[in-house]
């Protein structure tokens, strides 16, 4: 049995930022309306409704529970997954192995963020970095030899204090000691992530084509996280990449977080970039840290009106 993606669907808000009051839900809810369209079914449709975020719209309850009354998903079990800027592809793996164990469900894989609200808007060199936005995908039972090959997920613990938040949360809960000093803000150790890219994301990628038996120079789409342009094309030379074709929307969106892969698959996939039988790797990587690898060939998605992204 073969799993992939029936459908993919994207949003961006109007110059890269949340409106005032909009929040991670109200994103996730847009790009999966797009993604259900796109695959030509209804929210009624949905088994499983999984949102990875790390910018939740509060502690409780859970951002996917918000979007499933938003679309009227009302049978879909959900709940949120927090991978960081890894967790789409987690959520992937996680909804490869529902439809495995029962080949009829729909899983619905949404990545949203809103890192407006957690960067200081104060530090604009930070700040510009970041933008906010959702993409999502919905998986199922594909052709035989389509869909999902592999996945490569890794954790690593240790270095956890490099991409943060320290407040809010039961360690540090908020008071107006923790606003003074700024620590609901976003921290990130800048040299720190970038060596975690540099030695972790390519061993990733490196093992988990390995056990395909793919070489790196056979992937035709390669569609990764993309904190800024040239750690993304540090990670081409270092994974030996560069005979793919590379998806870039970071010069356009910013840093999206959870939903920077899925928004940069959505557009691929509306282009006609990726064509039956093309093989794509994705990758995601960031706090936790986390890195979250899938190889799949390209399952050709009918015809559908385009996201409704603004930008």
């Amino acid at each position: 049995m073969a799993v992939g993606i029936l459908g993919t669907g994207s949003y961006l808000p109007t110059e890269r930022v949340a409106a005032p009051g909009e929040a991670a839900s109200d994103l996730a809810a847009h790009a999966a309306r797009a993604a259900i369209a796109h695959a030509g079914l209804t929210p009624a449709d949905i088994d499983f409704l999984i949102v990875a975020t790390s910018t939740p719209d509060s502690p409780q309850p859970p951002t996917a529970n918000l979007v499933q009354a938003a679309i009227g998903a009302g049978r879909a079990v959900c709940f949120d997954l927090n991978a960081v800027s890894a967790g789409f592809v987690f959520g992937l793996g996680l909804a490869h192995s529902l439809v495995v164990v029962n080949p009829s469900a729909r899983v619905l894989v949404i990545g949203s963020d809103v890192y407006s609200r957690v960067v200081d808007q104060a530090d604009r060199a930070v700040a510009a970095r970041f933008g906010d936005g959702a993409g999502a995908a919905l998986i199922g039972t594909v052709g035989h030899g389509y869909g999902i090959l592999d996945l490569e997920l890794v954790s690593r613990g240790t270095g956890s204090g490099l991409v943060r938040v320290d407040a809010g949360g039961s360690r540090l809960p908020a008071s107006e000691k923790t606003l003074a000093d700024g620590d609901h803000f976003l921290r990130v150790d800048a040299a720190g992530f970038g060596e975690f890219v540099a030695s972790e994301v390519p061993w990733a990628l490196e093992a988990l084509l390995r056990r395909t038996g793919v070489y790196a120079a056979a992937i035709d789409h390669f569609v990764p996280h993309q904190p800024d342009a040239a750690t993304v094309d540090e990670l081409v030379g270092l994974a030996g990449l560069r005979n793919s074709r590379t998806h870039v929307t970071v010069d356009r969106h910013g840093d999206l977080g959870s939903a920077s892969v899925p928004v940069t698959l959505d557009e691929a996939a509306r282009s006609g970039a990726l064509r039956d039988g093309d093989l794509v790797l994705l990758a995601g990587f960031g706090g936790g840290m986390a890195v979250g690898a899938c190889l799949l060939r390209w399952h050709p998605i009918e015809a559908a009106p385009a996201s409704p992204m603004l930008s």
